[in-house]
Parts: C-alpha cells; sequence; structure tokens
C-alpha cells in the first residue's frame, strides 16, 4: 500500500496539474516520461483487472461506491493518490465532462512478446478514433502485439484510447521505426513472420491466401496508402473482394474484415 495520504490539489497552476495537461496534449511529453493518461471508472478497471500499476491516481471527492474501490485499490497497489478539486478535474480532463477519475499509466506495462502468431503493423493511419477502433478490433482478434510505425498517429492520445475501449491493456503497442519491425518480423535467426500488406484490389485475395501461418498484417492510411518501407517489407499484398466494385474500404472496416478472417481460417 502507498505509504502516503492523498495529496489534496485546488489550485489549477499546481505543477502536477501542469504535468497532466501536458501528458494529455503533447506526443513528446508522453513518449519522454512513456505515459498516457485515461479517464473514467471504465478504463481505469481495464488497468487495475490486467495487473497494471497506475504511476498516479487522480480523483474528485464526489466519486461513486465503485470509483472509490479503484481509488482504494490503485493506492493499496503503490499509485500515487491526488484528491483535486471538481475545478481542477474540468481543467485536466479531456473529456465534456470530467469523469471524476484519471490515471496516469506506464505505456510499456504490457512487454513485447518473444513470439507471436498475429501481428498488426499500422502504417500512415492519422485518424485518432480509426485508430482506436482499429485498436479495439485487435484485441477482439487476439492480436499479441501492435507496431505503430512512422507517421500515424500517437496511439497513447486521448482520442485513440478512449475509442479503443481498453484495447490498450489486453496487448503490447509499440511505437517503432521500420528497421525495429524487420527486425522483429525478420529475425537473423529464427522463423519469420509472413507480412502481408492490406492493398485495395491487387495481390491475393483474401479467401485464397493462407492465413493459419504466423503472421504480421500491415494496414496502411487510406488517404495516401502504404509507405514505401511498408511496400518493401511487404512479402505479399492481399486484398479483400468486393463484388460491389467498389473502391476502397474504411481502414478500419478493412483491418476488422482482415484480422476476422485470419480467426476464421485459423478456427476450421
Amino acid at each position: 500500500m502507498s505509504n502516503h495520504k492523498p495529496e489534496k490539489i485546488t489550485s489549477p497552476k499546481n505543477p502536477r496539474v501542469q504535468w497532466i495537461r501536458a501528458l494529455l496534449s503533447d506526443r513528446t511529453v508522453r513518449k519522454a516520461e512513456n505515459l498516457f493518461i485515461t479517464e473514467g471508472v471504465r478504463l481505469s478497471e481495464e488497468v487495475l483487472n490486467a495487473g497494471i500499476v497506475p504511476n498516479s491516481i487522480l480523483f474528485t471527492e464526489e466519486n461513486t461506491s465503485r470509483g472509490k474501490d479503484l481509488i482504494q485499490r490503485s493506492l493499496e497497489a503503490g499509485a500515487q493518490g491526488f484528491e483535486v478539486s471538481s475545478e481542477v478535474m474540468k481543467k485536466i480532463s479531456d473529456t465534456e465532462t470530467a469523469q471524476g477519475i484519471l490515471m496516469v499509466v506506464p505505456q510499456t506495462a504490457i512487454p513485447v512478446p518473444e513470439k507471436c502468431n498475429l501481428v498488426l503493423i499500422l502504417d500512415q493511419l492519422r485518424d485518432p478514433g480509426n485508430c482506436g477502433t482499429i485498436l479495439r478490433t485487435a484485441a477482439a482478434a487476439g492480436v499479441q502485439l501492435v507496431f505503430n510505425a512512422p507517421g500515424s498517429a500517437d496511439l497513447f492520445m486521448p482520442k485513440v484510447v478512449r475509442a479503443g475501449m481498453g484495447a490498450h491493456f489486453r496487448m503490447c503497442i509499440r511505437q517503432a521505426d521500420w528497421s525495429e519491425i524487420q527486425q522483429y518480423c525478420k529475425p537473423r535467426s529464427g522463423p519469420h513472420l509472413n507480412m502481408f500488406l492490406a492493398e485495395s484490389g491487387d495481390g491475393m485475395n483474401m479467401w485464397q491466401a493462407n492465413l493459419r501461418d504466423p503472421l504480421a498484417l500491415i494496414i496502411g492510411g487510406e488517404a495516401e496508402g502504404a509507405s514505401i518501407e511498408a511496400r518493401n517489407t511487404a512479402d505479399h499484398f492481399i486484398h479483400i473482394p468486393m463484388p460491389g466494385q467498389f473502391e476502397s474500404l474504411n481502414a478500419g472496416v478493412a483491418a476488422s474484415i482482415l484480422l476476422f478472417e485470419i480467426i476464421r481460417q485459423r478456427t476450421q
């Protein structure tokens, strides 16, 4: 249990409050500190149920019994506690209605698995809501590791975290450049992951591709498509058959269809 009684914060100018606001708004601060923010009871439960110890927890006096239980559990796990005024909580909340509980969480609480049979790589995806939706789908599909390649939205920004609905606490998520991604997926020794790049109307039909073996799926951005690095790294292109002759699908929808085609093949 934390040895310190929760500190009370009533001023929006408090250094802790300014630090939280920086973590919410600034990708470089999140990266430097290796931390990110979650808000609300539901995500706080996801954090603790995953066995992750938050760096700190900020809360208002007006909390539900469910919220108070989370506060107690966090303090007992060793998190720093800060009771803040409603005014302060409104200042640091990234939602329209402050939810009375906010956690500061380590980005790398879930370690990189030594071996994976399903890796997802996001490349040039810039819409935060779309990224969060893809993470939620990936967690549901049993993806073990997500690499976020250069050019994509920060997967630890508040909008992505909210849209992910707890996905951040169910699988490993890492920002990585292409050399790191290649090193993991195609190591010098040991088996390689088959790397498939989703491409509209090009490459293998997903129903005919063998998706049973360990693989990495690359999802490129909707506006500009996949990067040159992604194209050079991929072993195969794969597409979703569309009898309606539509040019392309939303990246989140395409990722969902492909991930669950992988699951379908592996469970038959």
